[in-house]
């Protein structure tokens, strides 16, 4: 005679309430928590947030009857926190370093500067402005959304560009009037940027 699977109790509505209130402030925190600061977080006796910090971390790991989540309950240094289970560490990181935008070169910052205090300039401008040629430069910034194509001189076929929303957006101002005055910054050949940006 083979012997029925005996079904796991439900755990008290209580238990299940203070549960879901860990998970939520869980899933805030950047540091781990003690049960002392758990339970006064959501309102419950530290019997029964270890209880449930019981609970919730045999859900996570599938013992259940669920599946084992990618995340995990540690406790670390006294205080638990959720963190990403060592397997899924790589995929994660890889993850974070795609999302996170690269920092623009020197390069970059220069040109972008150029186009935004001579707007509109074509490359060829902004090319003499800086003395190297920026094709590559202003392919990246045109990439990142800082600058864009405003229109094509009728005469020479010169595309001339100026900068986006997305620079302001980036820069934390309203409008490039925000900008500072660059007289100061050029005391010394400031007219010859000037005529450059003419050309």
């Amino acid at each position: 005679m083979t012997a029925e699977p005996l079904d796991t109790p439900a755990p008290p509505a209580h238990t299940t309430d203070v549960a879901r209130r860990l998970e939520a402030i869980l899933l805030v925190v950047e540091e781990p928590q003690s049960l002392v600061s758990l339970a006064a977080a959501v309102g419950s006796p530290v019997p029964a947030v270890r209880q449930a910090i019981e609970g919730l971390v045999a859900d996570y790991d599938g013992l259940t009857g669920g599946p084992v989540r990618g995340f995990e309950l540690r406790e670390v240094g006294g205080g638990w926190r959720l963190y990403v289970r060592e397997e899924h560490d790589d995929l994660v990181g890889e993850f974070i370093n795609a999302q996170a935008p690269s920092r623009l070169s020197q390069a970059a910052l220069e040109t972008l500067a150029v186009i935004a205090y001579k707007q509109p300039v074509t490359r060829s401008q902004v090319a003499s402005i800086r003395a190297v040629n920026v094709d590559s430069v202003v392919r990246t910034l045109l990439a990142r959304g800082l600058i864009t194509e405003l229109f094509t001189d009728a005469e020479t076929g010169a595309i001339n560009y100026g900068t986006t929303d997305a620079l302001l957006v980036n820069l934390g101002i309203n409008s490039l009037d925000e900008l500072p005055p660059i007289s100061p910054l050029l005391d010394d050949g400031a007219e010859g940027f000037d005529e450059e940006a003419r050309r």
